[in-house]
């Protein structure tokens, strides 16, 4: 008896909680509202104004969405690496539809190469009106996680309209389409742009959340205009899937397309896009840190080869004014492999400006410029010349 009544007062409790909750919660956005009004500029009788504002956004979303919905489409691997579902029933990393947008309108079909990472011998392409085609992989850049596919024998495929970078503001509203697991519509993810210039200038930054069925697909204004294609990226560039483990977390990356022709024109025909190598190891110069100043040169590298030298101080590389040791290896990761850039160096007291052509990064080099060697350790063998090192200690039997 004294339980059942136990559980109706603490029920009628919570009622009263809850009635007086609501109450204060109300009270609290009233005066907040009254607050916010005039630090808007605005009266409180002009505050449904806002709320249409906000109840109006979702109808922008899909507006936006629907103009560049012509040129997504739906992409699909089949076989490759470790192709299938495991055991829990979840795809693997780089399968399952994914997004792509038209570039062309004879059949070039931009998207991520997070997309191929089992290198799927058989790829097709499904556009709006729900035909397939099959398409061939052409050209990729590894430093936006980007390639272009080809379907033959099509034409009249609609472009979207692609943002000038210029224009893109922090702050603004953006939407993320994606079409890889959708039915029809596609996909929507709202947010703004964060950051315009992020992965060393190539990417925007974006709070919408993305998901591996976005990869490939564009980031757009609320004009339906294309910021960006939504990729996989990280400030370390790593594996093919590095960056993946940040969807939707509030943080992700598009790579805006203007400006990119001539990347775009190497991946149509079937170049693959690597990052730029110089091959140099330099520390900070000055305090405040003003350039950076050589210390190794790695043998046969670019650096080498454009007669750069130890002790030399970096002032500029393409163009850009060299801050310090971070800055310079981030203003490297800006160009790739064949690129020219002019590098002004402070050799003395002359100034020169050298050409150097960036190459590929070796696969390995042998060990980090600068390392020291490692000291001899007891029991190791000694070399030609070198006296023997005393044996390694035996363990002392432990006392009874």
């Amino acid at each position: 008896m004294f339980g059942a009544n136990r559980t109706r007062r603490h029920a009628w409790y919570f009622v009263l909680g809850t009635k007086y909750s609501v109450q204060i919660l109300a009270a609290w956005a009233l005066a907040i509202a009254w607050l916010v009004a005039p630090l808007l500029g605005q009266e409180s009788d002009t505050l449904p104004v806002l709320t249409r504002g906000t109840l109006l956004a979702p109808k922008a979303f899909r507006a936006a969405a629907a103009k560049v919905q012509p040129s997504l489409v739906r992409i699909e691997g089949f076989g490759g690496i470790a192709a299938g579902v495991d055991g829990g029933g979840y795809q693997a990393p780089g399968e399952g539809p994914t997004t792509g947008l038209v570039i062309s309108s004879d059949g070039y079909v931009i998207t991520s190469t997070f997309n191929f990472l089992r290198k799927p011998p058989i790829i097709t392409v499904v556009t709006p009106d729900g035909r397939r085609h099959v398409a061939k992989l052409l050209g990729r850049d590894e430093t936006r996680k980007l390639c272009v596919l080809k379907v033959d024998g099509v034409s009249n495929w609609p472009v979207p309209e692609f943002a000038s970078r210029d224009e893109l503001k922090v702050g603004q509203w953006v939407v993320a389409t994606g079409i890889g697991f959708g039915a029809g519509q596609p996909a929507l993810s709202a947010g703004i742009i964060s950051a315009t210039s992020r992965i060393s200038g190539r990417a925007v930054q974006t709070d919408a959340n993305l998901s591996p069925a976005n990869y490939g697909g564009p980031l757009i204004d609320l004009a339906g205009r294309v910021v960006g294609i939504c990729a996989p990226l990280g400030p370390q560039a790593g594996s093919e899937a590095a960056g993946a483990e940040w969807y939707d977390s509030g943080i992700g990356f598009a790579v805006p397309l203007a400006g990119l022709d001539s990347v775009l024109a190497a991946m149509k025909e079937g170049q693959t896009l690597q990052a730029g190598f110089l091959g140099v190891q330099a520390e900070a110069f000055g305090d405040p840190p003003t350039g950076a100043v050589i210390k190794e040169v790695v043998p046969d590298s670019p650096a080498a080869k454009a007669d750069l030298k130890p002790e030399d101080r970096i002032l500029s590389v393409g163009g850009i004014e060299i801050q310090d040791v971070t800055h310079l290896s981030s203003v490297i990761r800006r160009f790739l492999a064949g690129d020219k850039v002019a590098v002004v160096i402070q050799r003395g007291d002359e100034k020169k400006t050298l050409e150097v052509v960036l190459a590929v990064r070796p696969p390995a080099l042998p060990k980090p410029l600068g390392t020291p060697p490692l000291p001899p350790m007891p029991g190791d063998k000694p070399k030609p010349g070198e006296p023997p090192m005393p044996p390694l200690p035996k363990p002392e039997k432990p006392a009874d």
